[in-house]
Parts: structure tokens; C-alpha cells; sequence
């Protein structure tokens, strides 16, 4: 499964729904994972510790919402609307 790691966008939300660690154990289970560069910085999470990790990093949000499955801290944003399909799950804390 392709799993996608947008960075989030509401105001004053600055943490990340998915770790490096937690990404490790998705890809060693065999699930690819795109994570919109910068998703982690607010939380403390560089890039490179996502690439590390075995993600992929992609550059725009289109790439991230492009996946089989998105993960976000919060629900989509007015902005984000256009990113969803029928052939999309979407998990939010």
C-alpha cells in the first residue's frame, strides 16, 4: 500500500501524524511511504530522519494525496477539499 504524510496546514498545528519510527515499521512491512518534505518539522522531525526511516520525500502535496492511504493529524482543510476521491482513505487523529 502507498501511505501518504502530508504536512499540516491549520493554523497553529504543528505536530505530525506519523514518527520516523512508526514510518520504519510501516516500510518493513512492506508499504511504501510518501512524506510531503517539511511534514515533520514542527514536531522536531528532519527529513532526513523520515529518508532514514525509508521514506520516500516528495515535494508538493499532490504527491502526498496521491496515496492509497493519507494520514493527518487533523481533517482536511478547505484547501485540501481538491485532494479528495472516491478511491482514497484518510485517517485523522
Amino acid at each position: 500500500m502507498r501511505i501518504g504524510l502530508p504536512k499540516e496546514i491549520k493554523d497553529n498545528e504543528y505536530r505530525v501524524a506519523l514518527t520516523p519510527g512508526v514510518i520504519r515499521q510501516i516500510v518493513e512491512s512492506g508499504h511504501e511511504v510518501l512524506v510531503e518534505s517539511g511534514a515533520g518539522q514542527g514536531s522536531g522531525f528532519s527529513d532526513e530522519e523520515y529518508e532514514k526511516a525509508g521514506a520516500r520525500l516528495v515535494l508538493t502535496p499532490d504527491e502526498a494525496w496521491g496515496a492509497q492511504l493519507v494520514v493527518k493529524v487533523k481533517e482536511p482543510q478547505p484547501v485540501e477539499y481538491r485532494f479528495l476521491r472516491p478511491d482514497l482513505t484518510l485517517f485523522t487523529f
